[in-house]
């Protein structure tokens, strides 16, 4: 018996990269938007305000999870796409998005527990209630500075500027874009881990993050690519 193969075309795959980055970038800015502020002073306001609002903490890391599966599709599509361009280059930029993913995901996680230390469980009953409070507050601040993504998130976008710019099938200045972007997130990597204080650095920079990844989402879902010969 024959085996029969399902062959998906590039301007299918492309729309199908595009629709996974849209929902990635939708779905994480629901997640940051829904995650209520917190004291990061106070450990017992800290706790007062996961109480009030747990459930929409555990949303918001739902929401996180779902985002970074959404991005691990988006980069598999896209490795599917470049692969025929340079299949090495292509599997790097995977690689450094699984990483960060990964990374994403156990943070994500960290903060969760808070949630648990915050409920004070009967197994936690060895524990002082303020120290449960520390604990939880501790957990946020762990879950909070997961400052080593941006490493692998800014990385990937360079040898995947460098496959748009190579493949022609998209427009170059996509490319120049991530090269900007990647540029952006590293110096934002530098900026959260050796000043901490000094955020308002990275404000110009954030136009040209949202622009690169929405504009080459919107680019592959609507317009595809172009078949070079």
């Amino acid at each position: 018996m024959q085996e029969e193969r399902v062959v998906i075309s590039s301007g299918g795959i492309a729309r199908l990269a595009g629709l996974f980055y849209l929902a990635y970038i939708v779905t994480f800015a629901a997640a940051t938007f829904l995650r209520p502020s917190i004291s990061w002073t106070d450990a017992s306001m800290a706790v007062h305000t996961i109480q009030a609002a747990e459930r929409m903490f555990r949303v918001a890391d739902m929401l996180v999870w779902i985002a970074d599966l959404f991005f691990l599709m988006a980069a598999w599509a896209l490795y599917v796409l470049f692969e025929p361009v340079n299949r090495g280059i292509a599997l790097l930029f995977l690689l450094l998005n699984l990483v960060g993913v990964c990374v994403e995901s156990v943070f994500t996680l960290v903060g969760f527990a808070a949630l648990l230390l915050a409920n004070g469980a009967p197994f936690l009953g060895a524990f002082q209630p303020e120290q449960l409070h520390s604990l939880a507050l501790l957990f946020l601040k762990i879950s909070g500075s997961a400052k080593v993504t941006t490493l692998f998130y800014g990385a990937w976008l360079f040898p995947l500027g460098y496959l748009v710019v190579k493949s022609r099938m998209v427009p170059k200045i996509l490319g120049v874009l991530l090269f900007l972007d990647g540029s952006a997130l590293l110096v934002c990597f530098v900026q959260l881990n050796i000043f901490p204080g000094y955020e308002k650095w990275m404000y110009p920079l954030y136009p040209i993050m949202l622009i690169a990844e929405l504009g080459l989402g919107l680019w592959l879902a609507i317009k595809g690519v172009k078949v070079v010969n």
